[in-house]
């Protein structure tokens, strides 16, 4: 793991692209965040375990009902914790691409509690990426023990990038769109491409992959 920037050690909101759930590991480790991750996430024996060690708070993406209580989880998590992590795509991708950053959660920064930064931060695996990524239609378990099958290191980038005052941004849309552009651009200057659409369709966030032409 190679660290880029620095990374707030407290009241700060993180911001980041989800490729994995190694994202969850490794960010703790280079940040002491706390995070807020699917529900499925922890129903993977071990890494739902690790998770939680990591004081992880789950969120169902189809329960549409409970997200004043998912965002007064995560009010709680950031007043105790100092820091909190949010992967605003819902789900993870294969690390070429980048999809609509979902603003919901970002009702705990509407309006920002006073002192509190949002940092956002871009995630890259280089080229095995897509073969580290969870994506399509394998479980969690399975790619769980795939990843951790694999001998030796793998490349991982973590690009703290610059901080901004959510204030500046009035609105959780406003600041979802300032740290999405930021992520987009780190990403893209990584890569020295430009981003793709993601190839799978998504149901619990609502997004579908473009079908090809007849």
């Amino acid at each position: 793991m190679v660290k880029h920037g620095t990374p707030q050690r407290r009241d700060v909101f993180f911001i980041s692209n989800h490729v994995s759930w190694v994202d969850i590991l490794s960010l703790a480790g280079a940040s002491g965040t706390a995070f807020v991750a699917k529900a499925e996430l922890g129903s993977v024996p071990v890494i739902g375990w690790l998770c939680r060690l990591n004081r992880t708070v789950f969120v169902s993406r189809e329960d549409r009902g409970g997200v004043a209580d998912q965002i007064n989880l995560l009010r709680e998590a950031l007043a105790d914790n100092w820091s909190v992590t949010v992967f605003p795509e819902g789900t993870t991708t294969d690390g070429q691409s980048l999809l609509p950053f979902k603003s919901s959660m970002m009702h705990v920064l509407d309006p920002p509690p006073p002192g509190v930064l949002v940092q956002p931060v871009m995630l890259d695996y280089g080229a095995l990426a897509e073969w580290i990524g969870w994506i399509g239609v394998e479980a969690g378990i399975d790619n769980a023990k795939r990843v951790l099958a694999r001998p030796g290191h793998f490349p991982l980038h973590i690009h703290f990038l610059e901080p901004f005052n959510p204030a500046d941004h009035p609105g959780r849309k406003a600041i979802t769109a300032e740290a999405r552009r930021r992520i987009e651009e780190a990403l893209v200057a990584a890569l020295g491409k430009p981003l793709r659409r993601f190839p799978h369709d998504v149901a619990p966030v609502r997004y579908e992959a473009e079908q090809p032409a007849a």
